[in-house]
């Protein structure tokens, strides 16, 4: 294969210029605000030197300072990215070289000699499932040729095929042929003087409020400086908009074209069955990694995460009935769009690479076909794969804080564990995935009328009863996003549903018709929940001569009526403290510090209330209850001395994150105890 036989689309290339232009056009317009601000601060220093000419007293010499510095902190304010330096940390990423890793590194070889590019700089290893190119990027690399770099992450690499990851490596280094990528860094350091002038401007804020203290009127001169500098601002957010959506789109054609290169290497299949499965891989690893760090506190880290990762992504897999082949799990495009019922599609202009499905559409289209699949693990392309993966492990929990030194957890150990949360957080099977992602929806169990016919099990939980809630959800997820549209909350000029183009106006209409069939289908799932309720009860009675089954019902639906209202007292304060994130009035901040103490009363009623319930006693940890116990021994002051306390408001946080834990926690307690004695009676 040959460079000649990849030749980059009209839309590819019409991307690449727009990319272009845009960028030039920035360019343009910053160089004139800069010629502007000069030709200000020329000004204001001549009429300085004027004003202490003619009238050499002190309040004119002052006056004239103040008219320099007038033009000076705008022209700072332009400059002031140049004195900023951006450092990159790659102290999570391993360098290997061919030495260690022929194997991989011969692949690499092969593969760069039938794309017609050039070797990577460096080749690295990243404990993500994640393979991407990249290269220093600053100033210089703008105008002089950058040799690019590798890196290729541990997660995807456990989680493929040899030929998958020839896949991945023709995919990368379609990327290392594409010119394009130049606008890359163009944009990347475009990037780097937006993000200064927005919102890099601590030092500058300083600076000016150091010189408005300076003397009473020079406060007048400093406003107008900062009333010029957030018309720069306005101009600087309005053209970061236009350039990063176009260069998106230039990157989602890029990755169409790479998948392209990667197809006529491997054919299409490889690259179809890494993309299917990445989003599997991905959860896994990042499931080992938030099981870990809820070890912290019990000084427990991993010897090798990506062992781990591997046994998650295939235990879900096996219960999720995907087939595995050895040892990886083949997931089809049905498997990813099993619950997926929107009919609603709004083009992402902010993403940097096109969804799965639209990746996989195009490469059908190209149809080559795969020569081979060898059924390898892509790790044994690496001779220490092992060594590699723990020292990776090693690296992400040095950044770990323990209170003394952790042990290791051994590999059966995670699994039994593993597998007894997997239990604990999940529902039986028999439902048939109906429970997931819905609760029992509240009926008045009185004035129930208790029908005779016969009431199927299979039915109840049919293929087609599941489809119902995931229809609902989709719905519902769909008018959200409707309402958003109408209310130019989203702001698109168009969208499609149900196969076809609508414009944003049409978004209300659509809305009315899409309540209509939300209502119907609510009530069809209502009236299976109750058909449900009607056939265990019926068998509670027959098998057991009781009605707890019924008494569950009415401990659950209590609970569900009085949940909105205590999980809305963390919404409220967790609203009310948005204000922390923003630079905020000394006033203000008093004011809004005063408004929340009765919510803060309202929580730690809530906090209490936990305590002495006995069903979160199992679920409150020592660490929890010790801190809950603390929050609540005082009135605690989170402002003083024109400051914020930052030990007191860590320790409002996580009494509002426990307290919202624990709330949630209750609630599925309570549902998985009433399913699990559904289950219970039906197999007695």
């Amino acid at each position: 294969m040959t460079k000649k036989e990849n030749k980059p689309t009209e839309k590819f290339k019409a991307q690449t210029t727009k990319s272009i232009i845009l960028i030039i056009f920035f360019a343009l317009t910053y160089i004139s605000l800069l010629l502007m601000s000069v030709g200000l601060t020329a000004l204001c220093i001549y009429e300085c030197i004027r004003l202490v000419v003619l009238y050499p007293v002190p309040p004119t010499i002052v006056l004239g300072i103040a008219i320099a510095g007038l033009g000076v902190l705008v022209l700072i304010f332009l400059l002031k990215f140049i004195f900023k330096s951006y450092k990159v940390d790659r102290s999570h990423l391993v360098e290997i070289n061919k030495r260690d890793e022929p194997e991989l590194f011969g692949l690499i070889e092969d593969i760069v000699q039938k794309v017609g590019t050039k070797l990577p700089k460096k080749v690295y290893l990243s404990g993500d499932v994640n393979a991407s190119v990249f290269y220093d990027s600053n100033f210089w690399s703008m105008f002089l040729p950058i040799r690019k770099n590798l890196q290729l992450g541990l997660g995807l690499i456990n989680s493929v095929s040899r030929e998958e990851l020839r896949a991945i490596l023709s995919h990368e280094f379609g990327h290392f042929s594409q010119k394009s990528m130049k606008v890359g860094s163009y944009v990347y350091n475009l990037n780097l003087v937006i993000f200064n002038l927005l919102y890099d401007n601590e030092s500058y804020e300083k600076l000016i409020q150091r010189w408005a203290n300076a003397a009473g009127y020079l406060s007048i001169f400093v406003v107008l400086a900062y009333r010029i500098t957030q018309g720069i601002q306005w101009v600087s957010s309005v053209m970061y908009g236009v350039i990063n959506k176009s260069y998106l789109g230039l990157s989602r054609e890029m990755e169409f074209h790479a998948d392209e290169i990667a197809a006529n290497v491997t054919g299409i299949q490889p690259m179809k069955t890494v993309l299917l499965r990445t989003s599997l891989a991905d959860y896994s690893l990042n499931y080992v990694l938030s099981f870990y760090e809820r070890k912290i506190p019990e000084n427990k880290k991993s010897k090798n995460l990506f062992d781990e990762q591997l046994f998650v992504m295939n235990f879900l897999a096996a219960k999720n009935d995907i087939k595995i082949i050895d040892n990886l799990p083949q997931i089809t495009l049905e498997d990813l769009n099993k619950f997926n019922k929107s009919k609603l599609v709004i083009k992402d202009q902010w993403a940097s690479h096109p969804s799965v499905e639209d990746r996989i559409e195009v490469l059908e289209r190209i149809g080559v076909l795969s020569v081979r699949m060898e059924r390898v693990l892509a790790n044994k392309t690496l001779n220490n794969i092992k060594s590699i993966q723990e020292e990776l492990t090693t690296r992400i929990f040095n950044d770990v804080h323990y209170k003394r030194e952790p042990t290791i957890t051994e590999f059966e150990e995670f699994q039994a564990e593993f597998k007894k949360e997997f239990l604990d957080n999940s529902f039986s099977k028999i439902y048939n995935g109906y429970y997931d992602n819905k609760n029992p929806i509240s009926f008045e169990i009185d004035n129930l009328k208790r029908t005779e016919d016969i009431i199927n099990f299979e039915e109840l939980f049919s293929d087609d009863k599941v489809d119902l809630v995931y229809t609902s959800l989709a719905l519902q997820n769909d008018i959200d996003v409707l309402k958003q549209i109408a209310d130019k909350a989203i702001p698109v000029k168009t969208f499609d549903y149900d196969g076809k183009k609508y414009n944003h106006k049409d978004a209300l209409a659509i809305l009315g018709r899409l309540n209509l069939k939300l209502d119907q289908v609510n009530k069809q799932i209502k009236k299976n929940d109750i058909n449900i309720y009607f056939f265990y009860s019926k068998l509670d009675r027959l098998k057991n001569n009781s009605t707890k089954l019924e008494q569950l019902y009415r401990e659950f639906f209590e609970f569900d009526k009085v949940f909105d209202s205590k999980f809305e007292i963390y919404t409220i304060l967790s609203n009310e403290l948005i204000f922390l994130n923003y630079t905020t009035p000394y006033e203000e901040i008093k004011a809004n510090f005063l408004r929340i103490e009765t919510l803060e009363i309202n929580l730690k009623n809530g906090i209490l209330d936990l305590l002495e319930d006995g069903k979160y006693e199992s679920e409150i940890t020592k660490e929890m209850k010790d801190h809950f116990e603390l929050y609540l021994s005082k009135d605690w002051k989170y402002y003083g001395n024109e400051k914020y306390n930052d030990s007191n408001l860590e320790i409002l946080f996580k009494s509002m994150n426990d307290y919202s834990f624990l709330l949630s926690r209750g609630y599925f307690l309570l549902k998985k105890k009433l399913l699990n004695y559904q289950e219970e009676i039906s197999r007695h």
